[in-house]
């Protein structure tokens, strides 16, 4: 057994570890919270003429700021900065292909191709086609949110075959000829799946297809 003077020796030991323990938490804290205030000024920024959007922006780089401190806060120091902006710069593409979504909804919703003259094998043109780059307002962004409800909801009641048209063109960009590969047809029965899911879901949300 340990002699009582041994057991006050360890227990200073280990009262001393976790003392310095805490300290260096807090120094690496301190460090930490000194570097970030000297970067969002400049990240905001960035992310603003990216986003073209000051609520955006403003979300992205907390949020690059909040990864930062949850996931590499014990790197090295010098290795913050550079962590730091393939955080952000990493947040901003996804900010932006979340938009590019609402975009192709809006787009897609708005689309009047078959009362232009369009038919089955796409000949009123394409709502991907149509689609604007631009930071939506505050009205627009409500809208957008109801309108991915009500497409979700509507996309729940088309064929398998309709659906799956329709998110390979939409969700994940590809093309006729890459949709045609994945879905293993002929781009004619692409163009014919993505038009009737089309007039489909437009004849279903009603209201919001203006």
């Amino acid at each position: 057994m340990l002699g009582s003077a041994t057991l006050a020796v360890t227990t200073e030991l280990a009262s001393s570890g976790k003392a310095q323990l805490r300290e260096s938490t807090n120094d690496v804290s301190r460090a930490l919270e000194t570097f970030l205030a000297g970067v969002e000024r400049k990240a905001f920024r960035i992310a603003q003429i990216a986003l073209r959007h000051e609520a955006d922006a403003l979300d992205t780089v907390q949020d690059a700021m909040l990864q930062l401190s949850l996931r590499y806060a014990s790197r090295p120091a010098q290795e913050w900065r550079p962590l730091f902006y393939r955080i952000l710069e990493n947040r901003i593409r996804d900010v932006q292909r979340r938009r590019n979504v609402r975009n192709r909804f809006t787009a897609m919703l708005h689309w009047r191709g078959d009362a232009r003259g369009g038919d089955e094998d796409g000949g009123g043109g394409d709502p991907i086609d149509q689609v604007v780059d631009g930071a939506p307002g505050p009205v627009a962004e409500l809208e957008s949110e109801e309108v991915i409800t009500a497409m979700e909801q509507a996309l729940n009641t088309l064929p398998n075959r309709q659906r799956q048209a329709f998110l390979l063109r939409n969700f994940e960009g590809l093309d006729v000829a890459q949709t045609a590969a994945a879905m293993s047809c002929s781009e004619g029965s692409v163009k014919t799946h993505y038009f009737r899911a089309v007039q489909a879901l437009r004849a279903q949300l009603g209201d919001f297809w203006k």
